[in-house]
């Protein structure tokens, strides 16, 4: 029985963060999170009404063990205070913005786990505000366009997750078009063992993958990418600006990784976002090979106990017909 963050286990940090002269009267664990505890904390007093406390407790982990993983890849899981404030720094020094940190905390004198206590940012989310308000979300993604365009020509040598570069750790000599492809035949091979549709297919989405990676030509510099950059990962500030959250993943890789799953999140609306010269055949491989990773990846998430269930099924099943759309017709 997992159990999570109450009232009594957040008070003493956040009045840390904040000062005594507070105190809490609601804690609401917020949905979504798969990686990480993201709670909402609500306090008395005529200032800040709340603030946001993550909590990298193995509770809050949903995924299952994970496979031996390569520590260069850049898909190795990421998860924990240093990648993000180390992702946050970075971000900061380009002028991306991010929630203010209030407190950060690896001791486990005041909660048992790698903690930190954020801005609760006010406008809610992106994906929220298309809805609620178009004209106000349309500047906001214009916003958001302008700060990935700074981003992505922020150049680096390497690939790999920013903490580890930074320490130095994580440079490989495999490609990224060949992480991508090694990648995408363990998730295809492990969708086929989950999806009928999947393992029916599962020889000519083999060859297509191999075939799409033959045409893509080496590459020397990469761009900075959040990795997983949707709509609900953009938090909008009081003043209409796009604030990125969940940037553990932040990486220097191929920015057409990026814009693939930019295109699938934000559907119609990536007009605003797209950008000229990418390279197609990296678009082609890379859009293929995310298809198969939102197919293996919710199933995988699935075999434990992640409430979630049946929006996780529905993106399965939604990649998988996209996914085997993906292949020439015959």
């Amino acid at each position: 029985m997992r159990q999570f963050a109450e009232i009594e286990d957040l008070s003493e940090l956040v009045h840390d963060a904040l000062g005594t002269g507070r105190r809490v009267v609601a804690v609401d664990r917020l949905r979504g999170g798969s990686k990480k505890g993201v709670y909402r904390v609500r306090l008395d007093g005529p200032r800040t009404e709340s603030v946001i406390v993550y909590s990298w407790a193995e509770a809050e982990n949903f995924w299952p063990d994970a496979r031996e993983t390569d520590p260069a890849d850049p898909f190795a899981p990421a998860s924990g205070m240093v990648p993000f404030l180390t992702a946050r720094r970075t971000l900061e020094s380009l002028g991306a913005r991010t929630p203010r940190v209030l407190l950060a905390d690896d001791s486990r004198r005041r909660f048992p786990a790698d903690v930190a206590v954020v801005e609760d940012v006010s406008g809610g989310t992106l994906e929220a505000l298309f809805e609620a308000d178009p004209g106000r979300a349309a500047g906001a993604l214009g916003d958001l366009a302008e700060m990935l365009e700074v981003m992505h020509r922020d150049r680096a040598r390497h690939y790999g997750k920013v903490d580890l570069l930074g320490r130095g750790d994580g440079v490989s000599e495999v490609s990224c078009e060949r992480r991508v492809l090694d990648r995408a035949l363990r998730d295809l091979e492990e969708a086929a063992g989950r999806d009928g549709s999947i393992a029916t297919a599962g020889a000519a989405l083999r060859d297509r993958l191999r075939e799409l990676a033959d045409r893509v030509s080496p590459r020397t510099e990469y761009g900075l990418i959040h990795g997983e950059l949707g709509p609900d990962h953009v938090l909008i500030d009081a003043e209409g600006r796009p604030v990125l959250i969940d940037i553990e993943d932040l990486m220097y890789f191929d920015i057409e990784w990026e814009h693939v799953f930019l295109r699938l999140r934000f559907g119609e609306r990536y007009t605003a976002l797209a950008r000229p010269g990418l390279d197609p055949q990296r678009l082609d491989l890379y859009m293929l090979a995310m298809r198969l990773s939102l197919v293996a990846g919710p199933l995988r998430l699935l075999d434990g106990d992640f409430p979630d269930r049946a929006f996780m099924l529905g993106v399965a099943g939604h990649n998988a017909k996209q996914a085997l759309a993906l292949l020439p017709s015959v």
